[in-house]
């Protein structure tokens, strides 16, 4: 069985992507608390030890460091036989859900989030911006599993995973009511909150959390 050690820190929602997929996988791994509140990641000594790419997470297996979210998945996936794609469509379609979350979903609403939240101080007009922006992807989102049960139909899979992974924080971090806003995502939420194993973020990823500004 390999051995994984998850360099993470707790509002990480990449970091929660991977942490989630082994977790399902019936994995166990190390959790690695990393500074990144106090700048650890922008180092040059943690970009030369740990992850070159200055960013978290960082998942270790069997002592080989890995990065980037999406390919991990999708290694995870195809090792385990779990979430993937059975076929070239689904594999297509897989993919195609998942580079727009990372491109669009993922990118802002981590970034929205993270000023919003944890950011004193933020400007109100990039805020606005970046709502602006997240309002027009969860659309599509919304649009989407008004008809689906998960990006690909009636199951599961590491692109869900990848776009549910910020969107599961606590509203007061997010700023939305998906209730209320957008009803077809907080039922996919709850759809994937049910799936044997499931854990929120908070509490597969312990350890000092960021000040809240919000």
């Amino acid at each position: 069985m390999p051995v994984y050690r998850l360099h993470y820190f707790p509002e990480s929602g990449n970091s929660y992507k991977l942490a989630l997929m082994l977790t399902l996988c019936g994995q166990t791994f190390e959790p690695v608390w990393t500074d990144f509140g106090d700048g650890v990641t922008r180092t040059p000594e943690w970009r030369r030890d740990v992850n070159a790419m200055g960013e978290i997470p960082v998942l270790e297996v069997d002592g080989e460091r890995l990065t980037q979210t999406a390919p991990l998945l999708l290694r995870l996936a195809e090792q385990y036989g779990r979430f993937g794609a059975e076929t070239a469509d689904e594999k297509f379609e897989l993919l195609r859900w998942l580079f727009w979350d990372n491109h669009k979903l993922t990118g802002y609403m981590a970034s929205y989030r993270f000023m919003r939240t944890f950011t004193p101080a933020a400007d109100p007009q990039v805020l606005k911006y970046f709502r602006k922006r997240l309002d027009d992807f969860l659309g599509i989102l919304e649009t989407h599993l008004q008809q689906n049960d998960f990006a690909l139909g009636k199951r599961a899979t590491v692109a869900d995973f990848s776009m549910m992974a910020y969107l599961h924080y606590p509203a007061d971090e997010t700023g939305y009511d998906f209730a209320a806003s957008h009803p077809a995502v907080k039922a996919w939420l709850d759809r994937i909150a049910s799936l044997p194993g499931w854990r929120p973020a908070y509490d597969l990823l312990p350890g000092k959390r960021l000040p809240h500004y919000a």
